[in-house]
């Protein structure tokens, strides 16, 4: 790894080492260490483990917990104990899938931080950079660099871990934050910028700051997120009660705009020249991508009154009602023929 390529990765998880040899030993794997000699990022990973456990757990306190004195019927009498809107099984449940291996295994792949593994031969020859435990472990040790980098500051391991996880505690639909992060690698390469502040002003100056929404209430938000983004001259201010409420109001404002003005990735934008040739591996691109099942394909063979043999192959997408079919001399270009029919048909349809 290069210099450039550990300011990419710093960029990506918003955080500058001061010793970047830690940054560089959480993506060593024990092949590599055991053909070469120097440390590896195992204990890395062991602490990263347990300070992803913690701050995961302080996340979802926020997300879901309060005190009774932060209530508006609260009473000075009353006791100011802790209540949650979730029970402890809810909690657990919603812990797991966020730390769970295929997650922090989908984070990695959309970081694209797999590909600056360090492997020894077995390992690259056995593909591990492919495989969900050392994403998971590669996850794991990044934070651990972290950690030991920042001293065990837990401010600057909470940002860190946000920006890394982004914790998805809320209908996919409505995740702006989440749907902005993929359109931003998509164009970009990297991870929207947010910082985000208490708003400990009783007044405020947009400047040059675009406003997301004020609460209408009245009421004086508790946090502000700053949202830098390269389609907008002007720095996105949001503004919530928590640091996840104004990190979403931000990206809200920046996805609405988006979509309003028809910037947003489409079906088509993702094969640059649909052709016969490489239908069969465009139609599994898209499929890979989340527009729709793996394609599946049925082949039956006749003949003509020559008693040359014909394949006849048919193209079905479950999400789709039509079947696209072709003929042809040879089964691959039968099936290159279907696949190309149904790849025009589902371009041509959104």
């Amino acid at each position: 790894m290069d210099t450039n390529d550990l300011i990419g990765i710093e960029n990506q998880i918003d955080y500058k080492f001061k010793n970047r040899d830690l940054l560089q030993q959480a993506f060593v794997r024990r092949s590599y260490s055991a053909e070469n000699g120097g440390a590896n990022n195992e204990v890395l990973e062991f602490i990263g483990d347990k300070a992803l456990d913690f701050v995961v757990v302080q996340l979802l306190t926020e997300e879901y917990g309060y005190m009774a004195s932060e209530c508006d019927d609260f009473n000075r009498d009353e006791c100011n104990e802790f209540y949650s809107e979730c029970d402890e099984g809810e909690l657990t449940e919603i812990k797991s899938k966020l730390v769970q291996r295929k997650n922090l295994a989908e984070r990695i792949d959309m970081l694209g931080f797999a590909d600056f593994l360090i492997m020894g031969k077995s390992d690259i020859n056995g593909h591990a950079e492919e495989k969900d435990a050392v994403k998971e472990d590669l996850f794991e040790a990044i934070i651990g660099a972290v950690v030991l980098d920042c001293n065990w500051n837990m401010k600057i391991l909470k940002q860190v871990i946000e920006q890394m996880l982004e914790p998805d505690l809320e209908n996919e639909d409505d995740n702006y934050i989440q749907l902005l992060q993929e359109w931003s690698l998509r164009k970009y390469e990297i991870l929207p910028l947010y910082h985000v502040e208490k708003y400990n002003t009783a007044h405020w100056y947009m400047g040059d700051y675009v406003c997301s929404e004020w609460p209408i209430n009245g009421k004086r938000p508790l946090y502000k997120a700053y949202l830098k983004i390269e389609e907008f001259d002007n720095i996105i201010l949001g503004f919530g009660d928590s640091q996840k409420e104004a990190r979403k109001a931000a990206a809200k404002y920046v996805y609405q705009y988006l979509e309003k003005n028809n910037l947003l990735f489409t079906i088509r934008d993702e094969i640059e020249h649909p052709n016969k040739q490489d239908s069969i591996n465009q139609l599994e691109i898209l499929a890979r991508r989340g527009y729709f099942s793996i394609p599946q394909y049925n082949f039956a063979e006749k003949y003509d009154s020559n008693g040359n043999p014909i394949w006849h192959c048919e193209c079905v997408i479950k999400e789709y009602d039509s079947i696209c079919m072709a003929d042809a001399t040879a089964k691959k270009e039968a099936k290159k023929r279907a696949a190309f029919k149904m790849l025009k048909m589902v371009l041509e349809e959104k």
